[in-house]
């Protein structure tokens, strides 16, 4: 049997676990909340899983760490400080775990969190080969050092400097030809210039990271801490629940995947608090939905969105999903901490129409309409993409309403004035126009194909230019 070692990434929420082997004894670092690859993956391997290793406190997901020990025995264990409420095994600096012939070293490295590790790799001859670095260190980046803030202990430019210090005496001492496992690539809100490859040499990183380049602790700090937008509301929660522990997967699953009959599903919402969520793609949603339906489709980054315009992980969700969808989506909601959905409309949304139930819809019109409209006379132009995609080049006179921000801005609209959307190509704009749908806003119009259609067009566009300070 081989020695492996496995990246195992996840795209909608650009995030790395990895499986480890050796001579039949097995490691997971990392997991995401869904327990059965891993264990398919050990089972089919004819291997036992025997560590499950967390780089931190995840904020951007909810791990199965806690799942996946219960189901194989396996000990989790957390670097330094971790405080957790269930059973781990809390490493000290330098620790060392045996799987087969390798060996794995526990190196604290705070500066993301306080107990951020990175676990390195050695063979049986002792050569340093692999670093899963978590949220520590990104490919072309590193973690960012806000979140793990407490208003009375440490700020942000704390943490950095612990992270400068993490780097600078763990890590870049290690050899050139080590290679570098990080916990997320890009799209990931966990950094703020990761890049798209998931795994470099050390040496490389060394050459074209950023953070890494001869810089003192001062420059370090002020660069590592510039620009850093606003976390996503879920993070906090997220972090928690994997402090705390969490439902199991399949008592969730086992909910979630309550098939209703249109009529049942027609009632369900009669109940306080229930949120209808479609998660078909933008342009069979806006056709025809349920109404009061919001719409976030499982084709885009579907986890991360839910958490940042969802605010209670708690809230009752009634799916509509593709037809053989509704247990990608119940898991995908759990990966965030969504562990409360209640059932979906068995059939799909065709059974819904099947049955005569009320449907509502969304204008849509391309972006050549939209430019024969603005010919006519002047259109109010709602840009939901985030600020600096906004800055980099928009419609002139358009007014940015970043969909990260939208339910703190939900009524600062006229519902009577009409307004037409776009993001960059269709995603985003839908989620958006479906929250106003639902807040009562009936004359807004999605601009199809987004910014990438309007700049087909012969629209003016313009752009953010930075004052000179000559």
């Amino acid at each position: 049997m081989k020695n492996l070692v496995e990246q195992i990434y996840t795209g909608c929420l650009a995030q790395g676990a990895y499986y480890i082997e050796s001579k039949g004894e097995a490691a997971i670092i990392d997991p995401l909340r869904e327990t059965a690859p891993y264990i398919k993956m050990a089972e089919e391997r004819g291997a036992k899983i025997k560590y499950v290793f967390e780089t931190h406190f995840h904020a951007d997901f909810v791990s199965g760490h806690v799942d996946l020990a219960k189901k194989t025995g396996a000990t989790i264990v957390y670097g330094p400080t971790a405080q957790t409420t269930y059973d781990v095994h809390v490493a000290t600096d330098n620790e060392e775990f045996k799987i087969g012939d390798y060996t794995i070293t526990v190196l604290h490295t705070p500066g993301h969190t306080m107990e951020s590790s990175t676990f390195l790799l050695k063979g049986a001859d002792g050569k340093p080969q692999a670093i899963f670095t978590g949220d520590t260190l990104f490919i072309g980046d590193v973690g960012r050092p806000d979140l793990a803030v407490k208003s009375d202990e440490l700020t942000k430019e704390d943490l950095a400097g612990m992270l400068f210090d993490s780097l600078h005496n763990k890590i870049l001492p290690l050899p050139n030809d080590v290679i570098v496992y990080p916990g997320h690539g890009a799209g990931s809100a966990c950094g703020k210039n990761i890049s798209k490859e998931t795994t470099d040499t050390l040496g490389n990183q060394k050459k074209t990271n950023y953070a890494l380049q001869d810089l003192s602790k001062d420059e370090f700090i002020k660069q590592v801490t510039n620009g850093i937008l606003p976390p996503p509301q879920y993070f906090a929660k997220n972090a928690m629940l994997n402090k705390k522990g969490y439902e199991a997967i399949d008592e969730v699953l086992a909910k979630g995947l309550n098939a209703l009959t249109p009529d049942a599903f027609e009632k369900a919402p009669q109940k306080e608090g229930v949120l209808i969520l479609d998660t078909r793609a933008p342009q069979e949603f806006n056709k025809g939905f349920v109404k009061g339906a919001i719409n976030i489709g499982l084709s885009g980054k579907f986890a991360g969105w839910v958490g940042a315009l969802i605010e209670d992980l708690k809230t009752p969700i009634l799916l509509v999903t593709d037809e053989g969808s509704e247990e990608e989506a119940v898991t995908r909601l759990s990966r965030v901490g969504y562990d409360n959905p209640i059932g979906f409309l068995k059939g799909g949304f065709k059974s819904w129409e099947n049955a005569g139930k009320t449907v509502d819809s969304i204008k849509s019109i391309p972006a050549t309409a939209l430019e024969e409209k603005m010919k006519e006379g002047t259109v109010s132009i709602l840009d939901v993409r985030n600020p600096n995609e906004y800055l980099s080049q928009h419609i002139e006179g358009a007014v940015n309403f970043p969909l990260d921000y939208i339910n703190e801005h939900l009524n600062e609209l006229d519902k009577d004035q009409p307004f037409y959307l776009h993001c960059a190509g269709g995603y985003r704009s839908m989620i958006a126009t479906s929250i106003l749908r639902k807040q009562g806003y009936h004359n807004i119009v999605d601009v199809t194909g987004g910014f990438g259609a309007i700049k087909e067009t012969g629209i003016q566009l313009t752009a953010y230019v930075c004052p000179s300070t000559l």
